[in-house]
């Protein structure tokens, strides 16, 4: 599984950061990562501490927030999610058809975000 960040990926300036490159077992390590961090530890999950997880160019820390802000740019690099413990669970719903058969479609992680950078879950990084 890898992360980056794509700067302005069409006309409108947009950007994301995505996990792609995966399979069902790293997805399913992605899914209990989250469970076991962030649901029920209620602890920062930070994505390079992940041995199935490999950075390209960005670092990422998931995070519980009184307010779904999404995904913010710290500095050069180093971003982190903000989103309350409903979202984290809808996120789980999300990743749950990667994690039962090997998928070639995508999903974007949360919804009715006001935020710049948009989150993609992708086994082929598109």
């Amino acid at each position: 599984m890898k992360l980056d960040y794509i700067n302005n990926i069409n006309e409108f300036g947009d950007k994301i950061v995505r996990l792609y490159n995966f399979d069902l077992a790293e997805a399913k390590s992605f899914s209990s990562s989250i469970s076991k961090h962030i649901i029920e530890n209620k602890s920062a999950f930070n994505l390079e501490s992940a041995s199935y997880i490999h950075s390209q160019n960005c670092q990422l820390i998931l995070c519980l927030s009184d307010e779904n802000e999404g995904i913010i740019s710290l500095k050069n690099g180093e971003f982190v999610c903000k989103l309350t413990l409903t979202s984290y669970h809808k996120m789980l719903l999300l990743i749950e058809p990667f994690c039962l058969r090997e998928m070639k479609g995508y999903q974007f992680l949360y919804e009715d975000i006001d935020n710049p950078i948009d989150f993609l879950f992708s086994p082929s990084g598109r």
